[in-house]
């Protein structure tokens, strides 16, 4: 078996070597060292690209063309590329309409919709979640620009579903406007509000009971706040309906924080709103509850409360993590809004807390397993629990009450693609009309869990998508992705596209790292500020555990993640670089002794620390992959995506990276940069340039790891 094994894995050694020969030459645009020395602690840091922070200079804009012509001949020059395309534009396109972001008002169903080939999903109204032949479309932003260029950000119909709402922003920039529409008729009324949303903050909307007006989420107008503050300080107003803009009134925020993410949510009655204020992307927040015309602080940044939700029983019902990291639901009455007076209706278990709904009587709670979820019910008059079947390894993405009593849960998996299903207690899950069909068939795959140990002894989950009769011979072209930051969980999700690297024998694998949110608020903080180290020790340690056990050898193991998950990727290709062939990092962070400073950074503090602090600075400059870069080291190949209107992580960071990595080894593997002048960090893509990038970065991955093309 061990001879087998080793002449596998040399055989497919072998055929990367000389699948790696057909590449094109790589001479590399000049990016000419400009030192700045930055001093932090009194610790002098050399900075030799900080020019390339400049995106608007003539010659950054110089270089990042040249970059994208020199990436461009090389994806294009993959043997089998065409093909490739061709294969994904089929798979994505062939996906049935999906419905998401659903919210019931007026006995209606409003829902957004994609629908391809259309480049960007729909508005649309549903007489039933369980036929669609009586659907309307309230808003298609397709008609509003050529190419897809705009999308809806967010949409909130008034209480009586009448008018609706719209935030829409241009080619992923999440810069949104709001308008408002007449639902019967489709037609816009005058009424713009600016300024309503901004990554990473955001915007939201919540209406008044007689749909005269909203409270929405302000940024600062023109001349309130110095340049660097327009995108913070996040306040909420109210508008009224047939008034300008500019009479709109202030309601809270003066005491919200710089960095404020604001959700805003009214009861069914439209008696009571509530403000649910982020301080910044750590995690804590502090609510705010407006009855008749004043807000009070409901709860401080300090009590632990994460989520809040209006029952249509005369309670406020809320997810604290205060002295239960995995969560438990309390509530507080709608007569003495006091969170000292709060219940418990559901105390901590062994379960994550990530969403919830009341409805009927009933409280309906999606809980995370380590990454798969659990859904259970709770009945608020007796207190008994009761868990509702779901499919093996799959995710509850989405829970909905509507009408009377009725919760709708969306679930998908890695091998069934989404769908809404209507959940009761006592009842087998039942699918609505809302369910996705997609050509990617899965049936000859399976999905396992299995754990590797981490440096410090803790285990670590595995989520293994391969197919049945996968050989654990080291031979097999493996992605290992990974996130790791946030409290953000990463849960079982459907992929048309994945199909043809699972049918080509590649082997997906996911690792729930901490940082992320699978096991609860100590599984997160285990990994953020100055403990950020452990999240790159669990991924190293998950793709030792893959060597280890046969699935593949480094040579065939590639990496890949996005955002903080493409810092993660940063982060390994600098501590590791033997232990992977090739890194598809997107919209990632690199350069961690500026990136508060980026035009959105201070988001980030909380959960990444501060240069200011001298703990939080040695521990970031410790792993900051740009200043871990070293020169004469064989670095594994690497594509950079990034888009030029991501307002959630600065494409600068992408650039000097590439610059950094290019120098450091300039006769190596291929270190590309692919930069989308029609993107930004992902959210609002079209679906053309989404099938794009996905077209390069497979083609990448299959070049790299000595995958051939072929027809399915």
């Amino acid at each position: 078996m061990k001879i087998q094994r080793h002449a596998r894995w040399a055989a497919a050694v072998s055929a990367i070597a000389l699948w790696s020969t057909g590449a094109i030459a790589l001479d590399y645009p000049e990016a000419p060292t400009k030192p700045v020395v930055n001093i932090y602690h009194g610790v002098a840091v050399t900075d030799p690209y900080q020019w390339l922070e400049q995106g608007g200079a003539a010659e950054v804009k110089d270089w990042v063309a040249a970059e994208n012509r020199l990436s461009r001949q090389w994806l294009d020059a993959v043997p089998g590329r065409a093909l490739l395309r061709e294969r994904i534009d089929r798979l994505m396109k062939s996906n049935s309409n999906a419905y998401f972001d659903l919210i019931e008002r007026g006995g209606q169903v409003f829902a957004m919709k994609s629908q391809p080939p259309k480049q960007q999903p729909l508005l649309v109204l549903l007489k039933s979640v369980d036929s669609t032949t009586e659907e309307r479309v309230v808003l298609d932003p397709n008609t509003l620009s050529d190419h897809g260029a705009i999308t809806i950000d967010f949409y909130e119909p008034s209480l009586d579903g009448r008018k609706v709402a719209v935030s829409l922003s241009a080619n992923g920039s999440e810069d949104g406007t709001l308008h408002v529409y007449d639902v019967a008729t489709g037609k816009a009324l005058p009424d713009e509000v600016p300024r309503v949303a901004y990554p990473t903050g955001g915007g939201s909307v919540a209406w008044n009971a007689d749909g005269s007006g909203f409270f929405y989420t302000r940024y600062p107008a023109p001349g309130e706040r110095p340049d660097a503050d327009v995108h913070f300080f996040q306040q909420v107003w109210f508008h009224r309906l047939g008034t300008p803009a500019a009479k709109d009134r202030y309601e809270a925020g003066r005491d919200f924080p710089r960095i404020a993410e604001t959700v805003l949510e009214t009861a069914r009655d439209g008696a009571a709103t509530t403000a649910l204020v982020a301080n910044g992307d750590g995690g804590d927040y502090a609510l705010y509850l407006r009855q008749g015309s004043r807000w009070h602080k409901l709860a401080d940044f300090a009590d632990g409360i994460k989520q809040a939700r209006f029952g249509n029983d005369g309670w406020l019902y809320l997810l604290s993590r205060k002295g239960a990291p995995k969560g438990r639901i309390l509530r507080v009455s709608m007569k003495q809004p006091q969170l000292a007076k709060a219940e418990v209706v559901l105390p901590e278990s062994d379960g994550t807390v990530e969403a919830f709904q009341v409805a009927d009587g009933q409280l309906f709670v999606s809980e995370l397993l380590g990454g798969p979820s659990r859904l259970r019910a709770v009945n608020l008059q007796s207190g008994k629990v009761d868990e509702i079947s779901l499919p093996d390894v799959s995710g509850v993405s989405g829970l909905v009450r509507i009408g009377h009593g009725q919760v709708l849960a969306r679930v998908m998996s890695y091998v069934a693609p989404p769908a809404w299903y209507h959940v009761a207690v006592g009842q087998a899950p039942r699918k609505s009309a809302l369910a996705v069909t997609s050509a990617a068939d899965y049936g000859d795959t399976e999905v396992l869990r299995e754990f590797a140990t981490s440096k410090d002894g803790t285990k670590v989950p595995l989520t293994i998508v391969r197919r049945k009769g996968t050989a654990l011979d080291g031979s097999n072209p493996t992605i290992l992705h990974g996130y790791g930051g946030y409290g953000v969980s990463m849960t079982p999700y459907f992929s048309a596209s994945r199909r043809v690297w699972l049918e080509h024998g590649g082997v997906l694998v996911v690792a729930n790292l901490r940082g992320g949110g699978e096991y609860g608020e100590a599984w997160h903080l285990a990994g953020n500020l100055t403990r950020k180290q452990t999240v790159f020790d669990d991924f190293i340690a998950s793709a030792e555990y893959l060597v280890q056990r046969g699935y593949t050898q480094p040579a065939r193991l590639a990496i890949q993640g996005g955002s903080n998950g493409g810092l993660l990727m940063g982060a390994a290709l600098t501590q590791r670089p033997e232990l992977f062939r090739a890194v598809d990092s997107s919209v990632g962070i690199y350069d961690m002794l500026r990136v508060e400073l980026d035009p959105n950074g201070a988001f980030n503090v909380t959960e990444f620390g501060s240069v200011k602090d001298k703990a939080q600075f040695e521990a970031l400059y410790a792993y900051s992959p740009y200043h871990r870069v070293k020169d004469g080291t064989a670095y594994p190949a690497v594509l950079m995506v990034t888009g030029d209107n991501d307002g959630r992580v600065n494409p600068a960071h992408s650039r000097k990276m590439v610059a950094r990595l290019q120098a450091a080894d300039p006769k190596g593997r291929p270190i590309l940069l692919r930069t989308s002048s029609a993107s930004g960090h992902g959210i609002g893509t079209a679906l053309s340039e989404a099938i794009e990038q996905a077209t390069d970065e497979y083609a990448f991955l299959f070049h790299e790891l000595g995958v051939s093309v072929t027809a399915p």
